[in-house]
């Protein structure tokens, strides 16, 4: 088998959401395990509405998951290939101009469901002489361009759904090319997929219906079809579509909201599949557990509590060497044993920077029973403090109060932290320092 071309190609026209980095992932993480080609594909004929910006921020995203292109392209400069393939397909027969406006259209359309037929074009422009065109144009109509389809029944065999066909006679010829010469998605696509010599293509099942259309431009065009993988959907979790425009779970958020790159690519790739989902660290450890054939057909939920979570259990297995970096960034590097001894409560890695707060100040303590901290600062042992400080401290107290468990605990956890839940006081105590320990349990600030 060849190595697998692969292509992603968003519309650089908003952020791209959870569910454009589905397909992305998918591409990227087959064409890595094969020893492929990633293709990372601009579809920025729509001039107006694409933006540099939203294109560096794609690139970023990418980046940022950890599947950077190997080639970019972008539309907007390979026209010629798009006006060649045109003008082949006008020589052929299968591009035909029509001049009928969008009124007459669904005029034409609701007459066909009146009548209980199917509301397909009817092909009236194959019936224009050159005169009538000629007329038309005079009349300043200007045409647009339908590709004319066999009647036949196209199938192909699709990795996530099985074998597939669909029966052409059923469909109307599709606009390829608007009045103002401009071209709609699929020709370019086409095109695109021909020359960059894509081959699979891996996409979301609402391109299902293209396919068949598709699959004869390229037969017209004289190339044979990729392999297609049509893979099921991400939702939010209440059930809605995701959508560009609306902003849905943008990977810019997401990243912005502090969570893990491999937190998000786990559920975007696991979801939806036989493969329980879980947070894998490696790339090319998830990149194993891709199975076009084990890809449910029903659109799957990315729910962002299972993300937290996922992203929670990825980073209380990160070593403090990963860390530390990001830990300098967040002015929160007090060392190994620190970060060992908070990231098991931490769900963000820039949650650290509270716990570096409480290391090493200033805290304003909660003390409720005065007599009790008092008591309890009377035996706290002398330094240098370690791991076993707590438990000979805790116990000393214990057996001068006879206070225990949480009436024991929290009253200290309070004192020193100023707050009631954290990692164990056992790790951090030896960190806050018999100095700043003795100033919060007299109640200052330290």
């Amino acid at each position: 088998m060849s190595k697998p071309i692969v292509r992603f190609a968003p519309s650089p026209t908003g952020h791209i959401h959870i569910g454009n980095t589905r397909v992305a992932l998918l591409n990227a993480l087959y064409a890595r395990r094969e020893g492929g080609t990633f293709i990372l594909r601009f579809d920025d004929t729509d001039l107006a509405r694409s933006k540099q910006e939203y294109a560096d921020s794609i690139e970023t995203d990418l980046h940022w998951l950890g599947i950077p292109p190997d080639v970019i392209v972008r539309q907007s400069e390979r026209f010629p290939l798009y006006d060649a393939a045109a003008e082949r397909l006008k020589a052929a027969g299968r591009l035909y101009p029509c001049y009928e406006t969008q009124e007459e259209l669904e005029f034409r359309r609701k007459r066909q469901l009146a009548r209980g037929l199917p509301p397909i074009y009817d092909r009236a422009a194959l019936k224009l002489t050159d005169e009538d065109r000629a007329k038309l144009e005079q009349e300043g109509r200007k045409p647009h361009w339908r590709f004319r389809l066999e009647p036949t029944n196209v199938a192909w065999d699709d990795l996530v759904r099985g074998p597939c066909h669909v029966d052409c006679s059923s469909l109307s010829d599709p606009v390829l090319v608007r009045e103002d010469g401009t071209y709609l998605y699929t020709l370019p696509s086409v095109v695109d997929d021909i020359d960059l010599k894509i081959t699979h293509v891996i996409r979301g099942e609402d391109h299902v219906t293209n396919t068949a259309v598709q699959i004869q431009i390229f037969e017209a065009l004289g190339a044979a079809a990729p392999t297609f993988a049509h893979h099921s959907l991400l939702i939010t979790a209440s059930g809605e579509g995701l959508s560009k425009r609306l902003g849905h779970l943008s990977v810019k958020g997401l990243r912005d909201a502090g969570l893990e790159p491999q937190a998000v690519a786990s559920l975007a790739v696991l979801v939806g599949s036989a493969e329980a989902v879980r947070p894998v660290a490696d790339l090319n450890e998830l990149a194993k557990l891709i199975d076009f054939s084990h890809i449910s057909r029903a659109p799957a939920k990315f729910d962002e509590s299972e993300l937290e979570h996922l992203n929670a259990r990825l980073i209380h297995e990160i070593p403090y060497e990963t860390a530390r970096e990001r830990l300098a960034q967040l002015d929160a590097d007090e060392g190994e044993i620190f970060w060992n001894a908070v990231r098991g409560n931490l769900t963000k890695v820039r949650d650290a920077a509270e716990w570096a707060t409480v290391v090493r100040g200033p805290v304003t303590p909660v003390i409720d029973d005065k007599a009790f901290v008092e008591a309890a600062t009377g035996v706290l042992p002398e330094g240098p403090w370690d791991a076993t400080t707590w438990k000979t401290w805790t116990e000393a107290v214990k057996a001068k109060t006879g206070m225990k468990g949480k009436a024991l605990f929290m009253p200290l956890r309070l004192a020193l932290t100023g707050l009631d839940h954290g990692p164990e006081l056992a790790a951090l105590l030896p960190l806050i320092g018999p100095e700043r320990a003795k100033a919060r349990l007299a109640g200052k600030a330290a």
